[in-house]
Formats: structure tokens, C-alpha cells, sequence
């Protein structure tokens, strides 16, 4: 199994109604989608995030599993979750990895393609 065999999607939203713009807190929710096309079930042991703001300040998550889960996807199966990112600007950027495991045993790391957390712009 190789890593290509596993997709990841991520489509973010911003949460107007949990952010504060005047406390420079902007809320942003983001709904990831891990599909399996290989031959093989993979597990999802752990993930990394690497989440950068507009001052290029870097924060960097590391845990076990996805929203208190390790996913088992078995060829051609489908998972997928929300969770949430506080940033003390407007835009941000997001990017990372899932660690997984085949089910013969073989790790490998998913990337996760890198995405904007940001406002919508208002056109007048």
C-alpha cells in the first residue's frame, strides 16, 4: 500500500457567529474527508497539523487518531469528520499528515494538501 492510495479533502468554513474580529479571534470549522483506494484496509493512527496564521506564527498539533477515533477504512471506504481552528488573524493556512497503518502492517504517512482558512470577502 502507498500512501497515494489514500485521499484526503478538506473543505474549511469560517464560524462568524463563534469569532470575535474585535478580540482578533476568528473561528474556523473544517470538514475532512479520508478515502481509502487501495487493496488493502488502512488504519488512521495519529495526525499532524501544521496551522500558520497572516504573522507567520506556526502552530503545530500532533495526536493519536481523528476527533477521538483511529478509523479503519477498508478499500474503498469513505471517512469523514469536523473539527475546529482558532486564529488570532483573518486568514490562515493549514497542511499536515495522517499516520496510517496497512493492514499487512506497513506504515505510511498521507499528506494533507495545504488550505486556506479565511473571511469571505463582502463585494459593495
Amino acid at each position: 500500500m502507498r500512501p497515494e492510495d489514500v485521499s484526503v479533502e478538506v473543505t474549511p468554513q469560517y464560524l462568524p457567529e463563534q469569532s470575535e474580529p474585535e478580540q482578533q479571534h476568528y473561528v474556523f470549522a473544517y470538514t475532512v474527508r479520508i478515502s481509502n483506494h487501495g487493496t488493502q484496509a488502512v488504519q488512521v493512527v495519529s495526525r499532524h497539523w501544521i496551522i500558520t496564521d497572516a504573522n507567520q506564527a506556526v502552530q503545530e498539533v500532533r495526536g493519536l487518531g481523528v476527533v477521538g477515533k483511529q478509523p479503519l477504512l477498508e478499500p474503498g471506504a469513505t471517512f469523514e469528520y469536523t473539527s475546529g481552528c482558532p486564529l488570532s488573524t483573518p486568514i490562515g493556512t493549514m497542511r499536515g499528515s495522517f499516520h496510517c497503518v496497512s493492514e499487512d502492517g506497513h506504515p505510511l504517512d498521507v499528506p494533507i494538501p495545504e488550505f486556506v482558512l479565511a473571511l469571505p470577502r463582502t463585494l459593495h
